[in-house]
């Protein structure tokens, strides 16, 4: 039996997610000593409950025949009752809630597990809503059924328990018990299909809602820009009315389910009191037997209320399972299993060899990429990256030194190649925290902040100390807020690539890293970047003339493939294609005439 102490799990293990219920039964399986000790707990609490009418009944009888000693017995008795009651609802509940955190803190393992290894992928392969839904609300429900099927396992046992019990000790109301209790059970099973579809509706409102709200929140400034927030507010507020009613219809539906779980316990209640009442007065029962048995069919309504449980956690709880399941069955397209534990092999080394569009970046050297396509930038850097979103079976991968990325272990390929998006986000926390990530020490913060050009971001860093770090003046104390959204565009896209310069890989591929800087500092970067990454594999897409002119070598990729390779002022000259996107200018029949100058001055410094 996992304990707290022990979480998280040095390997949450390798789930079977063929579908939501093979996936809860792995979860069930991979702890089975804390569920066999949660319901051994719960049989010894129900067991003491259960029990108590006899003792009840024995006390009733005795005072009726004026037994003094049975009386003592009977007390004896029920003080035992009381304390292994008290010790199996404790010892229950702290197994219980065990089960519960260890089955979520699993699946939370495990869903990190499986973001480390797909990166910025994860969220082009499934809806942002989506993943949030899962991480969060998802894991509880998931963790609510495997706690709560050891509770509802207790309680079968009791069930059948008493039923037998009673067919025992008195069989003439013991058969209308056993009888009656099987329908008890199943009463709701008709009405478990419309809420369990119910819920199935509010999740999916819920989980629309919650992406509304989070690309919303996200493109607040832009809407800001352009006067679009009522409407999207006006939006999320329709989404949210929608969720409402379909929590109430949902809620409607469990409490019918309930309605059913009191009123027909009840209506047996009041049979067997009836029927045991008759009985006493032709005194084919005594009035402790009829005390007893009346006790024994009040207890039968405790269990059945996790009858009701487990069918509520099994809705919620299946669909949840059903997203998590696939969530984690994403994978590289033919990558080797996660590492654990062992060290990762070591990356492979040489030129960077993109198959599809035949782009090659020699080792150590600084590669500019220009791309006809703009939107073909960001999935050749994936590519490049050896993760890419959109691959397929059977397609090459980049080759780095000879060697397929996604065919590498994880820790390896990571090791090997770092990617920069064109929107890199900034963690929460301050600078040091930032600029702390894994690297070989060969660069320092210092060093990369500087190449980045950081330096007036630095002092507005510093401007923005407050308390005692105010007096230090030290900006590597100052506080990055949530995605950066204090800092300009240009300061969040710079200190995203000091933090990149830091962390030092054999290969760095950028996707667009000065598109939000002005013109002078841009150049002040392009030369930085070449300074710090000498010897290093640098691949730069952009298609910015001074970032251009500092690289030792430019490839442009038109319509998927690499049409040309030289130096820029080369391709400028020679290549109207590549002059035309560069410059900006139309591609028209002209274009073999001179080349025309390039452009000296690009995007400025974003505000927003």
């Amino acid at each position: 039996m996992p304990s707290l102490r022990s979480l998280p799990f040095p390997d949450p293990g390798v789930p079977d997610v063929r579908s939501g219920f093979r996936f809860l039964l792995w979860l069930e399986v991979r702890q089975w000593r804390g569920q066999l000790a949660a319901a051994a707990w719960g049989t010894l609490h129900m067991g003491a409950v259960a029990s108590f009418p006899v003792a009840v009944g024995m006390a009733v009888q005795a005072v009726v025949d004026r037994s003094g000693h049975r009386l003592a017995l009977a007390g004896a008795l029920m003080l035992v009752l009381a304390v292994l009651t008290a010790l199996g609802d404790t010892m229950l509940h702290r197994t219980a809630v065990t089960n519960w955190i260890a089955a979520a803190a699993r699946v939370q393992q495990l869903l990190a597990r499986k973001t480390v290894e797909l990166g910025s992928v994860l969220t082009r392969r499934v809806a942002a809503g989506e993943v949030v839904a899962v991480s969060t609300g998802d894991v509880e429900k998931i963790g609510w059924f495997v706690e709560a099927l050891a509770r509802f396992t207790s309680a079968l046992v009791a069930t059948i328990g008493v039923a037998v019990a009673l067919l025992v000790y008195q069989p003439a109301l013991g058969v209308l018990v056993a009888a009656a209790v099987p329908v008890l059970a199943v009463a709701v099973l008709p009405l478990l299909p419309a809420a369990t579809g119910r819920a199935d509706l509010q999740r999916e409102k819920a989980g629309r809602a919650t992406e509304l709200a989070a690309d919303t929140v996200a493109g607040l400034r832009v809407l800001r820009g352009i006067g679009g927030e009522e409407l999207f507010l006006d939006r999320y507020r329709k989404a949210s009315q929608q969720v409402r009613t379909a929590a109430v219809h949902s809620a409607r539906m469990w409490a019918l389910i309930s309605a059913v779980q009191v009123v027909l316990p009840g209506l047996l209640l009041v049979g067997v009191a009836w029927y045991g009442a008759r009985l006493a007065l032709d005194g084919r029962i005594s009035v402790g037997e009829l005390v007893t048995v009346y006790g024994a069919v009040a207890f039968l309504m405790f269990p059945l209320q996790n009858f009701e449980e487990i069918a509520m956690a099994w809705s919620f709880s299946r669909p949840s399972a059903k997203r998590a399941a696939r969530v984690l069955a994403l994978s590289r397209p033919g990558a080797v299993p996660v590492m654990t534990g062992a060290a990762a092999e070591l990356a492979a080394e040489g030129e960077l060899y993109d198959p599809v569009t035949g782009l090659r970046a020699p080792a150590g050297l600084f590669t500019a990429v220009v791309c006809g396509d703009p939107d073909a930038a960001g999935l050749l850097a994936d590519r490049l990256g050896g993760h890419s979103p959109d691959a397929v079976e059977g397609e090459a991968s980049a080759l780095l030194g000879g060697q397929a990325l996604d065919a590498l272990p994880l820790a390896a390929a990571r090791a090997a190649v770092l990617v920069q998006d064109k929107d890199p986000v900034l963690l929460s926390g301050t600078l040091a925290e930032l600029l702390d990530v894994p690297s070989s020490g060969a660069v320092t913060p210092a060093d990369a902040l500087a190449a980045a050009q950081c330096g007036d971001v630095l002092d507005a860093l510093v401007q923005s100390l407050a308390g005692p770090d105010a007096d230090s003046g030290d900006p590597m104390r100052a506080r990055i807020t949530e995605r950066g959204r204090s800092l300009s565009g240009g300061q969040r896209q710079r200190l995203a690539l000091a933090r990149s310069l830091v962390a030092d890989h054999e290969v760095l591929v950028l996707d667009e890293p000065t598109s939000a800087v002005d013109a002078h500092t841009e150049a002040r970067i392009a030369a930085g970047l070449k300074e710090i990454r000498a010897g290093r594999t640098t691949v730069v897409l952009s298609s910015s003339p001074l970032v251009l002119d500092r690289a030792d070598l430019v490839v442009f990729v038109d319509d998927g493939t690499a049409t040309a390779t030289g130096r820029h002022h080369d391709l400028l000259r020679e290549h109207p294609r590549y002059r035309a996107v560069v410059t900006r200018e139309t591609d028209g029949p002209d274009d073999t005439a001179a080349p025309h100058p390039a452009p000296a001055v690009l995007s400025m410094e974003e505000s927003a």
